[in-house]
């Protein structure tokens, strides 16, 4: 494992005629990541892990303080991939002093859902990702589709900056009772957890009935169904056609369900594809 705080002294280590994965992460680690990181070894002669709680996509100063960090944890499980390139950088590598996200147009689909419930947070995630893909210019690059949205972007940017990376998105990676796998599921207490789990079963109900009734309907009976659950807070709700707002997804017309809510102080978001 070789690990680099600064992008410059990070890109003399690698061999140029070699092909190269990229996985941006957050850190907090965890099964979800590490079956990213696996797919990009299958397909690349080096990869690339990030590490960095990027601060331009946190409209919420609190949620970025608390957003779990254990660099020596994650270290620990990235030793089972060898030749695994870190990068943990500090701000100022990625950063000039001041400086803040760009602004971005993505057409529609960036003022839905989590555009709408976190002002300025895609502008943020474009904006590192923009960074990471300039500087590494991976040949591939591999997302979790639980942020199926920010997904979209994603690709949406590297068609509109004509940046040469094949952008991968990958299945989500669940725990045993269904929920998703994230850095944030181990800030919930036991409690708390508990309900977590029904977020899946909210979702799969819709899904078993999507044919049956219309979409009206059934979020009604989702915010019903959400009253019933301890400490759960619902903030939205979204069946998607996403050709309808992304062009990238006009090749396959795919319908997806989107759910984001508050377990305690814990925001959580998943979806699935009906």
């Amino acid at each position: 494992m070789r690990v680099y705080s600064s992008h410059k002294e990070l890109l003399k280590s690698i061999k140029h005629k070699l092909s190269v994965g990229l996985v941006p992460t957050m850190g907090s680690l965890h099964e979800g990541h590490l079956s990213l990181i696996e797919k990009a070894y299958s397909e690349n002669d080096e990869v690339i892990v990030s590490i960095y709680v990027n601060p331009t996509q946190f409209n919420d100063k609190e949620d970025l303080k608390k957003y779990p960090r254990n660099i020596k944890e994650d270290l620990k499980k990235l030793n089972r991939f060898e030749n695994v390139i870190v990068y943990t950088p500090e701000n100022n590598d990625l950063y000039q002093k001041n400086e803040s996200s760009k602004q971005y147009d993505f057409g529609s689909f960036t003022n839905l859902m989590e555009g709408k419930h976190r002002p300025g947070h895609f502008d943020g995630v474009a904006t590192i990702i923009e960074k990471l893909f300039k500087i590494f210019n991976p040949d591939n690059a591999y997302f979790g589709e639980k942020d199926f949205q920010q997904l979209l972007l994603i690709k949406t940017l590297t068609e509109q900056l004509d940046i040469n990376t094949n952008v991968v998105g990958c299945d989500t990676i669940r725990e045993p009772d269904g929920l998703a796998m994230s850095s944030r599921n181990k800030l919930m207490s036991d409690k708390e957890r508990k309900s977590a789990k029904e977020i899946i079963k909210l979702l799969l109900w819709a899904k078993e009935v999507y044919s049956k009734f219309d979409f009206v309907q059934i979020r009604d009976e989702i915010k019903n169904r959400s009253k019933l659950i301890d400490s759960f807070k619902l903030e939205y709700f979204e069946i998607m056609n996403l050709e309808e707002f992304s062009s990238i997804s006009k090749k396959n017309n795919e319908i997806r369900a989107f759910i984001a809510c508050r377990i305690g102080n814990i925001r959580l978001i998943d979806n699935i594809k009906l």
